[in-house]
């Protein structure tokens, strides 16, 4: 994490200094004592209006009251907002105010108290419980979260003692036989309405009220015609998912042949996707026997497939589940990770 530890008196200096030296932070301090390495700020609230949105975590050495009141204008949600620890000055005690769980405040304060020899405090409720958040183990486990509205509401029956079904044929949160869950293994024995987590990379969990949690594992294969605006790959690929009834947030990487690496188009859309593109030589995609050849690309570029082959290699041996489908400028493969 690229951490800022902020403090407002001498003391609470010498303090940050130990948390930054641990953390890899950077310390911003009043100018009238700052020196040397220390950020010097003159309004600590103008301050962290700057800094806020870049760090991951802020480390406060200040009254829990005036932190509340500098970094409440800059709240945006808890998917979004970045960790705020807040510690007393003679390090007694590390709070986690803020996104304790997804931000990762939670182990931060944790750290900054075994570095100064203090006391964690931690307030989120299943941790207080001794529960593990859906949101943290989701995270953990490499998934996407579809309504994280729904979080509370599955934790807030697990804190009840509320059995809380599961659909996870591939066990990607790993809570096969866990207290507290029970597993749904046909997707027509799911009970509408209670509370329950559906695991899946396809739209297919029509009880709204589910958790809804996706796992990265589908890999596109995109060949292209020079030139093609982002807006086609990006209309296709969501077509093509669409008709397929495959989630969009499951999308793992895009690849495609060597030459296409600085096809502007194909690299905004892996941007706009918020995954990884890959691109792979000639060799690499003709040894792979894709189900598909063509004529047109062996024509082109000397090789069968490009598609097919990249969906199939980014898969690393997985199933091809939407063979080749063409646009006038875009083709696109799909194939599935076969682990979560």
């Amino acid at each position: 994490m690229n951490i800022a530890v902020y403090a407002l008196t001498r003391q609470g200096l010498i303090l940050a200094g130990k948390l930054a030296a641990g953390l890899g932070g950077t310390i911003h301090a009043p100018r009238r004592f700052a020196s040397g390495e220390v950020q010097p700020f003159d309004s600590l609230s103008d301050t962290v209006a700057r800094t806020f949105a870049h760090y991951d975590g802020h480390v406060f050495v200040a009254a829990s009251g005036i932190v509340i009141r500098c970094i409440s204008p800059h709240l945006s949600g808890k998917d979004v907002d970045p960790a705020v620890v807040c510690l007393d000055q003679g390090g007694r005690f590390a709070i986690s105010l803020l996104s304790g769980h997804l931000g990762g405040a939670n182990e931060l304060a944790g750290q900054c108290a075994e570095l100064v020899g203090g006391q964690a405090v931690i307030t989120t409720a299943t941790d207080s419980a001794g529960l593990v958040s859906l949101d943290v183990l989701a995270d953990s486990k490499g998934l996407v979260i579809g309504n994280l509205d729904r979080v509370k509401v599955v934790n807030g029956a697990l804190l009840d003692d509320q059995v809380v079904q599961i659909f996870d044929e591939d066990d990607c949160l790993g809570l096969r036989n866990a207290p507290g869950f029970s597993e749904v293994s046909r997707r027509d024995d799911w009970k509408t309405g209670s509370p329950g987590v559906w695991v899946s990379f396809r739209e297919d969990c029509t009880d709204t009220d589910a958790l809804r949690l996706y796992p990265r594992v589908l890999t596109l294969g995109v060949g292209c015609r020079r030139g093609v605006p982002e807006k086609d790959v990006s209309a296709h690929v969501r077509a093509v998912l669409g008709a397929a009834g495959l989630a969009l947030s499951s999308i793992a990487a895009l690849g495609s042949v060597d030459i296409k690496k600085d096809e502007v188009g194909l690299l905004e859309a892996a941007a706009n996707l918020g995954v990884e593109s890959f691109f792979f030589t000639k060799e690499q995609l003709d040894a792979v026997d894709a189900p598909n050849p063509s004529g047109t690309v062996m024509r082109r570029i000397g090789i069968d497939s490009v598609a097919e082959a990249s969906a199939i290699l980014l898969s690393r041996g997985g199933a091809l589940l939407v063979e080749k489908t063409k646009t006038q400028t875009v083709t696109l493969a799909v194939a599935r990770r076969n682990i979560c």
